[in-house]
């Protein structure tokens, strides 16, 4: 028998409580599209028949490692190491993907626990916590931290961040009546001036990536100094493997770091499940949101691992959580912990450098054709890169992903003014005789691009 805690008066007071006369419309902000849209399934099949057709359906499926793939833009093709997938797969860690508190076992908070010091060692910030959902809501977070602890109520936003981690950023905001100023670029970078220029007194952050989205390489220590010149927290939305490379965020005088651990050891997935990864300044651990993994010993003298600072909406009161993220990716923080053990530093790092040189060596391939040019030809670049074409970019995409080439991510699709650019990205993973094959190709096609639309 079921148990249903409420009554008839008490939703009626729930509903005279925030000013709804019914449930009906407590969901009025939702199109009715949306409530109940139209279906036209098929008819049912059986066991076998559902099997065939989803067979089918995946058959559709075209692998990245299938085709020389370009595409970048926030999710990335990295080379995963077998030990990787191996412990992953263990039902000890596979089975409690997102323990809660009673499968939280010794073995499970070490991992965090290795999770959030190697985070602390990559980015140069004191401490870290046991991980987030993913990379933008890392963002979010960080932001709604500075605005606690500083207790303003503006940030500022440099165009360089992703437009995806925006929008979330945006919404989260809106939610908790924060407004959101935007920081425009200068030839691709966030200029340390504009920012100094846009912040005041009622900012608490500024947030910048590194690299932007474009794939260049800001000037960080400028910008956390313009940020603290405002009183304001300095926060970097960082790739984790720029930052083996690259002087690291808390380096660069920022007071949080946060980002997507995807490219360590977790495949792309068609976007997810990913891991996001906040680090802090000690200062500030007490506004840390979600888990924190302690060490201590225990009666016996020996080490052990605890949960600890547990300002999550279950543990205290809901109105002084630090958020209300309710456990972490633990499986995916897993993945990333092995693969940064098994990595190293200086693995790392070479990761770095070689997807590094073979895009400077592609975007050399490209910006010798007749047609192209690099969108931002005097900024740095790490291992992506715009190029403009003579014509619509999704047009040469469309006509590459025809011969086994992904060439990249049409920048058209994020601002209708950038239809004729193209993001292009190299990793690892991106073999020296695709790059000549990309610059062939494109030798070929470019030349036919002008006048040139998607159909």
């Amino acid at each position: 028998m079921g148990y249903l805690p409420l009554d008839d008066a008490d939703r009626r007071a729930m509903l005279e409580v925030v000013g709804a006369a019914s449930a009906d419309d407590l969901f009025s902000s939702v199109p009715p599209s949306l409530l109940d849209p139209p279906l036209e399934l098929p008819r049912a099949l059986g066991e076998q028949e559902l099997v065939e057709e989803l067979t089918r359906l995946a058959a559709r499926n075209r692998p990245l490692g299938e085709v020389d793939a370009f595409l970048g833009a926030g999710v990335y093709r990295r080379f995963i190491p077998a030990i990787v997938r191996a412990t992953v797969a263990r039902p000890e860690f596979y089975t409690a993907y997102t323990p809660y508190q009673a499968e939280a076992s010794q073995g499970t908070l070490q991992t965090i626990f290795e999770f959030q010091s190697m985070i602390c060692a990559l980015t140069a910030l004191d401490v870290a916590n046991a991980s987030m959902y993913d990379g933008a809501t890392a963002a979010a977070e960080a932001l709604l931290m500075a605005v606690a602890h500083t207790g303003r109520s503006r940030v500022a936003v440099s165009d360089g961040v992703h437009p995806e981690v925006r929008r979330v950023v945006d919404t989260y905001a809106r939610a908790r009546g924060v407004a959101v100023d935007r920081v425009e670029l200068a030839a691709g970078l966030t200029d340390p001036a504009a920012a100094a220029s846009r912040l005041t007194s009622d900012h608490a952050a500024l947030l910048v990536a590194q690299p932007g989205f474009l794939g260049t390489l800001e000037e960080l220590p400028a910008l956390a100094a313009a940020a603290h010149a405002a009183g304001a927290l300095a926060i970097a939305h960082v790739d984790p493997i720029a930052c083996a490379a690259l002087a690291p965020p808390g380096e660069a005088g920022f007071d949080i770091a946060v980002g997507d651990g995807q490219p360590l050891g977790i495949p792309p997935s068609f976007g997810g499940p990913h891991v996001g990864f906040m680090a802090a300044r000690q200062a500030l651990v007490r506004r840390l949101p979600g888990r924190l993994v302690g060490m201590t010993r225990d009666h016996s003298g020996r080490r052990a691992f605890t949960l600890t600072l547990q300002t999550r909406e279950q543990h205290i009161r809901r109105e002084q959580a630090t958020s209300n993220i309710c456990t972490n990716h633990a499986l995916m923080a897993l993945a990333a912990t092995v693969y940064m053990a098994h990595m190293g530093a200086a693995g790392m790092r070479r990761v770095a450098e070689v997807s590094a040189r073979r895009a400077h060596h592609l975007a050399a391939g490209l910006a010798g054709l007749d047609g192209v040019e690099l969108a931002l030809p005097d900024t740095p670049f790490l291992w992506e890169f715009a190029v403009r074409l003579p014509g619509d970019a999704a047009v040469l995409a469309a006509r590459m992903r025809e011969v086994g080439i992904v060439a990249g991510l049409p920048l058209g699709t994020v601002d209708e003014h950038l239809s004729d650019q193209l993001l292009v990205c190299c990793t690892e993973t991106t073999s020296p005789a695709a790059v000549e094959r990309y610059v062939a190709v494109a030798h070929e096609l470019v030349p036919t691009l002008r006048g040139a639309r998607v159909a």
